[in-house]
């Protein structure tokens, strides 16, 4: 007799995504959820990423026709009824629901269980404070790099944005909370955390006396001292308070790599996608961060090909690439989503939106290459993740020609460029 395959969890999407499915993990294990199961955790984010995870579950019943499958995410969020009528789906959880150790619990009662547990996002108050104990720090692979959620959902309606409806509105984790977990990760060998989030520079306005995120960053460096290494997940430029302002330019434990959400260079299509910035204040930002702190690098969220978008407002963002350090562009092809004000609007043909997108990656990795350029000879901090690989302070991949223990930090001399990405010497 074939003993049963041990529980699965596929993730697509975001960072917090990663984080909440090492929590999901952590809650099947405690709960006897640790057999014939898979859970699948969607993204929203575009079309594409649906179409993902619907193609990873036709694939995963094909691969498991025993196993439970279990849909959550924020597409499942969104549109349950969707993946309810896959007749390879088991059951369909909402964002909340899948961190409730109850509903692991359901899986295994015998009956009853409904076949769709997802409720409305939006009356979802309490704060986001689910924080992985000891048992579930395994997820994170080689004990190198961890995330820590400090905050979910988001209060902002970009009309192009269908993820507040995934993730309901800001709530945040309180600052005591995410100290604790970065120290119990600390004790557990980890040498870098990441702060994730759906908006972190909202961080702390619903949380007594409306503590900024530069004030929660400062706590952490200041309360964990043995903390090497300190990331930012993705900003919006116009909300970094003072005191952020402050410690980026001033602390070196915080890492010199922050990612803005840019989204356009064009600030006619800012406006339409209802952003909060103008391509001036973004150029302004990094011209000041990096004044103050010279080996600050950038990467940047663009779409290409936003609803009215003509060939002079693209031009524009390409043009921002340019002006910008940019050293890493997360570039999204425009994708209609449904039930958003941008899918009303006149749309651009979509052979010009692959067209468009392919430029803005080929500008992109032509200011990634001049960095990792400007890198050889140089030496470099690196964080040595697995398979002799790891990433500088300013998330440079590298490769060293040695294998070294993943979780260390070690001073590499860098000797060239391979396969896209640097490769170099431990010094000794």
């Amino acid at each position: 007799m074939t003993a049963p395959a041990p529980m699965d969890v596929i993730t697509f999407g975001c960072r917090l995504n990663t984080y909440e499915s090492e929590l999901m993990r952590q809650r099947a294990a405690e709960n006897g959820l640790s057999e014939d199961a898979v859970i699948i955790n969607t993204c929203a984010v575009t079309g594409e990423a649906v179409r993902q995870a619907r193609q990873s579950i036709r694939r995963t019943r094909r691969q498991r026709p025993d196993a439970k499958i279990i849909v959550t995410g924020c597409a499942a969020q969104i549109d349950p009824n969707a993946f309810a009528q896959m007749p390879e789906v088991d059951q369909v959880w909402g964002n909340e629901e899948k961190l409730d150790p109850q509903t692991y619990r359901g899986v295994l009662a015998p009956a009853g269980t409904e076949r769709i547990q997802v409720n409305d996002i939006m009356s979802v108050t309490e704060t986001a404070g689910h924080l992985l104990d000891e048992r579930g720090l395994d997820g994170f692979g080689e004990r190198a790099r961890a995330f820590v959620q400090i905050q979910n959902g988001c209060d902002h309606r970009c009309t192009f944005c269908v993820i507040p409806f995934g993730r309901g509105n800001s709530r945040s984790v309180p600052a005591g909370a995410v100290v604790e977990q970065i120290k119990h990760l600390v004790d557990n060998g980890y040498k870098e955390v990441v702060l994730t989030g759906v908006d972190i520079t909202a961080y702390g306005a619903d949380l007594p006396g409306a503590p900024a995120l530069g004030r929660l960053v400062a706590q952490i460096l200041d309360l964990v001292p043995d903390l090497p290494r300190l990331r930012l997940s993705s900003l919006d430029s116009v909300e970094v308070d003072p005191q952020l302002f402050d410690v980026i330019a001033s602390e070196p434990r915080l890492m010199p790599h922050l990612h803005l959400s840019v989204q356009s260079g064009d600030d006619m299509i800012l406006k339409r996608m209802k952003r909060r910035h103008s391509s001036a204040q973004t150029i302004e930002f990094c011209e000041t961060v990096r004044a103050a702190r010279p080996d600050v690098v950038f990467g940047a969220d663009i779409i290409a090909g936003f609803p009215t978008e003509t060939d002079e407002m693209f031009e524009n963002s390409l043009r921002m690439i340019d002006e910008l350090p940019i050293t890493y562009g997360h570039i999204f092809p425009y994708s209609i989503r449904p039930g958003t004000p941008a899918a009303q609007m006149p749309q651009v043909n979509g052979r010009v939106i692959r067209e468009r997108a392919a430029r803005l990656r080929e500008a992109a990795e032509r200011r990634q290459r001049a960095h990792l350029d400007a890198l050889i000879g140089a030496t470099v901090s690196v964080l040595v993740e697995k398979n002799a690989c790891g990433h500088t302070e300013t998330f440079a991949p590298i490769e060293l020609d040695e294998e070294l223990a993943a979780g260390e930090i070690h001073s590499c001399r860098v000797a060239g460029i391979r396969d896209g990405k640097l490769y170099g010497t431990r010094i000794i």
